[in-house]
């Protein structure tokens, strides 16, 4: 059942951690193509990592700085093969709070990265705007925490949003000193933009390719570092979970090495999930294509706590390909974004008659936060019976169009349209989860050794909905006040003696299937269609009953057609042979999918308001009384459906 509740201190924390994801079109980071480059040690992608995490027989701090040597490898080598691995901390997603954290505990263990693809294709990667941060005399903490609360229609963590503005100068630092490289003024200071929803100049920028730029640099420094592994192309399926005393503890998750295609093990005394968000719920989205919600469902089935699914933001301005003069020949896998730096830098929104509409709806125009934004430009297109709206910038120099946004103007005269002389179409898509798993203020679940970072996590930064280029500070921010308990819990692990068991406990779980030996190739063909077609047919219910705008009546009807979307999928393939103990991608992936668009569903249901990103026309203004968090507590009694039941019982632990 979903709760109001009052406040994220009631988590058994504290309160926050997250990250940010404008999206950009990007190919990838050929200089860092980890699989080809040869100055990186093939080890360190997926086969035995070069350093392994055993116990030592004696706890110091002094020790645990150096726990990876050549007799702590070789005791624990006769531990280690192809489908079982240990390690000290595993870290499931390789975005900027995954690799920034993964960089920390590294000076203290042994640190496995697990990503879905290519180590660069993450969520970060796609952001085009920057890194708000208050780095300019005239602004000041106090505003940007009241520019994030407003905009997260006050439904914010005031302590979260505290801490997030006033250490993220200082993470910026961090990762100029790292070798980031950010746009500078004609005085030699950072180039600061402005965004919708923030009253000063505070986005840290390089050009509309911000998110690339720190992925480079932060995955440069992975690559240097001799104490983290890095395991492309794996999959996470399910998070390896105990009870002892009555809590449940983390030891690790199963993967399936896509290339290989064996499911693998990683055992760790700390998991870090940052695995990002949920985009592919919805049919359009500017998120890449491994957004399918893996990390959500994995910790719901783990019995996580989980908060905010009702709060969607559908980015306001993703790029129109019908409006295009040249319509590109296939469809996208994820929506081109156009940065809300565009608008912040003058851009101006135009339906089809070239008529202004945004001063019609708010007085902030253009420079309204993106929920108000988009929910005019939905308003507009279907009050008209229009399919895209337009964004011009084109009345601003040239020089400084193509200087600020090279990647826009490349990819849209790409398809025939010059920015600097043409509006832009552009329309709405699903663009950030500001829900997740909830955690306290160190990044901290309810299930023990387990941590959240990033766009998967609910910190109480956003509210009810994203301030313009606060997740990427936030990613910073939580990434590194993760870092300590971490450690600490890694420590008492050790202390606990519960390292020496890491071989047994490993072996205590029983191993997920791959179907390709029992399955024929027929039936196996049949399955991956149909769960294609349950995909499609999933988002389409997602974006007509669960949108931008909604209603109680649409909301039950969701939730009703996704519950026998879900049944036919499940009795489908256990007709076909499939067993509940199978795992395979596209079908790991659905049912990730169906878990998380139920908990969105579930959450809309629960909130009987209008607030921020959830907009609904039978409760369409603001209450008082339910200015506060939904929650998701994990239930008594589970759900009996295949993607609400980890592949694994629980294990009870000493």
């Amino acid at each position: 059942m979903a709760n109001l509740t009052n406040g994220f201190a009631s988590l058994h924390c504290a309160g926050a951690m997250h990250v940010d994801k404008g999206h950009m079109q990007a190919s990838g980071l050929p200089f860092l193509s980890f699989r080809r480059c040869s100055k990186l040690d093939i080890s360190r992608l997926g086969t035995v990592p070069r350093f392994m995490g055993a116990k030592s027989a004696t706890v110091s701090q002094h020790h645990v700085r150096h726990r990876i040597s050549a007799t702590r490898a070789s005791t624990f080598s006769c531990l280690q093969d192809d489908t079982t691995k240990f390690f000290d901390f595993v870290v499931i997603g390789s975005g900027v709070a995954g690799l920034r954290y993964a960089l920390e505990v590294s000076k203290h263990g042994s640190v496995a990265i697990i990503t879905k693809a290519e180590p660069y294709e993450s969520n970060t990667n796609y952001a085009q705007g920057g890194v708000s941060a208050v780095l300019c005399p005239s602004d000041s903490v106090e505003s940007h925490m009241e520019d994030t609360i407003v905009a997260g229609a006050y439904l914010c963590d005031e302590e979260t949003v505290r801490v997030v503005c006033t250490e993220g100068p200082e993470r910026v630092k961090e990762l100029i000193a790292m070798g980031a490289s950010f746009d500078h003024g004609e005085d030699g200071r950072l180039h600061l933009a402005r965004e919708g929803g923030h009253s000063h100049n505070r986005i840290v920028h390089s050009a509309d390719m911000t998110g690339r730029e720190i992925e480079r640099a932060l995955l440069q420094a992975v690559d240097n570092d001799d104490n983290i592994s890095l395991f492309g192309h794996h999959f996470a399926i399910d998070l390896l979970t105990c009870q002892k005393n009555g809590e449940i503890y983390c030891y690790g998750v199963d993967s399936i090495d896509i290339e290989t295609q064996k499911v693998v093990r990683f055992i760790s005394k700390v998991t870090l999930l940052a695995s990002g968000g949920v985009g592919h719920i919805y049919p359009t989205t500017t998120n890449p294509l491994v957004a399918t919600g893996d990390g959500i469902a994995m910790s719901h089935r783990a019995q996580a706590v989980i908060s905010n699914m009702e709060f969607v933001q559908f980015h306001p301005t993703a790029l129109s390909d019908e409006g295009l003069p040249i319509k590109p020949k296939t469809r996208r896998e994820n929506a081109f974004l156009i940065t809300e730096a565009v608008r912040g830098d003058g851009g101006i929104l135009y339906n089809q008659s070239m008529e202004r509409f945004m001063p019609m709806y708010d007085d902030r125009a253009e420079l309204a936060p993106r929920d108000v934004v988009a929910r005019s430009i939905d308003d507009q297109l279907k009050k008209r019976g229009e399919n895209y709206v337009l964004l011009d910038i084109s009345h601003k120099p040239r020089e400084k169009v193509l200087a600020h946004f090279p990647n826009i103007a490349a990819e849209c005269l790409r398809y025939g349209l010059d920015i600097t002389r043409q509006p832009i179409p552009v329309v709405p898509a699903a663009h950030y989860m500001c829900g997740g798993v909830r955690a306290g203020l160190q990044g901290e679940t309810n299930v023990k050794g387990l941590y959240v970072a990033g766009e998967v996590a609910c910190t109480g930064l956003h509210g009810a909905n994203r301030l313009a280029s606060n997740s990427l500070l936030e990613a910073l921010v939580f990434a590194r006040r993760a870092v300590q308990p971490s450690i600490d819990h890694m420590l008492d692990a050790d202390g606990d003696g519960d390292g020496d068991g890491d071989a047994s406990l490993a072996a205590r779980w029983a191993r997920p299937t791959l179907p390709w030996s029992s399955l024929g190739d027929g039936a196996l063909s049949d399955i991956v269609e149909r769960t294609r077609q349950a995909r499609t047919e999933l988002q389409s219910v997602m974006w007509e009953y669960v949108g931008i705008v909604r209603s109680t009546g649409r909301l039950k009807q969701a939730e009703w057609k996704i519950g026998d979307m879900e049944s036919e999928w499940e009795e489908f393939l256990f007709r076909r042979g499939w067993k509940p103990t199978m795992v395979g991608i596209e079908a790991c992936e659905m049912r990730n999918l169906f878990c998380c668009a139920k908990l969105v569903v579930k959450s809309a249901l629960a909130r009987r308001e209008s607030r921020g990103l959830h907009f609904t026309e039978d409760f369409p203004y603001l209450e008082e009384s339910r200015r506060k968090p939904t929650v998701i507590f994990p239930a008594a009694v589970q759900e009996v459906t295949w993607s609400s039941k980890p592949l694994q019982r629980q294990l009870q632990c000493k």
